[in-house]
């Protein structure tokens, strides 16, 4: 799908002003720097995935909750948008190809899933939380996705359908790579994760070369908790 591409600001538009402060101030310093990325940003328009109540936080650097109640909590339960640093960052490390297939772990209200189908063939996105799924379906629409599929289901332990996949990315933390979702990669996919428990994770790029991935770790983050991914077990004295 192609945007026309607008990075400048308008000072007479605030949400224009605010979403051209968070890419200059939170995304490009965070070397954030491929222009196709920064141009993406500036036209989806992210505070249309956040709901309602907090549309006024939709370009802060914060994790916004993205079910009623208790803010803290949605967060802590990983029902939550992750910081638009954060975002950027993964969707410039991954380098999405126009000919990719995508799958997403952990839709959402959408927004990723919407950034990943404005530069990959196709995404499938899988949310385990029906209220999170419907929120990102209407979101798709509303934004006119169309090459993008939200699916309720577990990615942790449910089938992944439509795949092979050249790209698989999680949009929450992990205790580690999940081996399962690596067979489900293409030769020559990658799949990319926030790795590792509090407070030390590290964004992790892993490439199907054959039989073998390689991996690495190029930055440090922290992301709320994907549902149902295994825990390592705590030491036994």
């Amino acid at each position: 799908m192609t945007l026309p591409l607008n990075t400048s600001a308008n000072p007479s538009d605030p949400i224009a002003q605010a979403r051209y402060n968070m890419i200059e101030q939170q995304i490009r310093p965070w070397n954030v720097l491929d222009a196709d990325v920064l141009d993406l940003l500036a036209v989806v328009r992210r505070e249309d995935f956040v709901p309602p109540a907090y549309r006024s936080m939709a370009f802060m650097d914060i994790e916004i909750p993205l079910l009623g109640g208790d803010a803290e909590e949605a967060v802590r339960q990983g029902h939550s948008m992750l910081q638009p640093r954060v975002e950027a960052r993964i969707l410039q490390d991954l380098r999405i190809l126009p000919t990719d297939r995508v799958l997403e772990i952990g839709a959402g209200s959408g927004y990723m899933a919407a950034l990943l189908a404005h530069r990959a063939e196709r995404v499938v996105s899988l949310e385990i939380h029906p209220e999170l799924a419907d929120m990102a379906r209407q979101n798709l629409r509303n934004a006119g996705v169309q090459n993008a599929d939200v699916y309720q289901a577990d990615g942790a332990q449910g089938a992944i359908p439509d795949g092979p996949f050249d790209v698989i990315v999680l949009s929450g933390s992990v205790a580690e790579v999940p081996a399962a979702l690596l067979s489900h990669l293409k030769d020559g996919g990658r799949l990319g994760a926030i790795v590792g428990g509090e407070p030390v994770m590290r964004f992790t790029l892993t490439h199907r070369k054959g039989d073998r991935f390689e991996t690495a770790s190029p930055w440090d983050t922290i992301a709320p908790r994907l549902a149902h991914f295994p825990e390592p077990s705590g030491f036994t004295f």
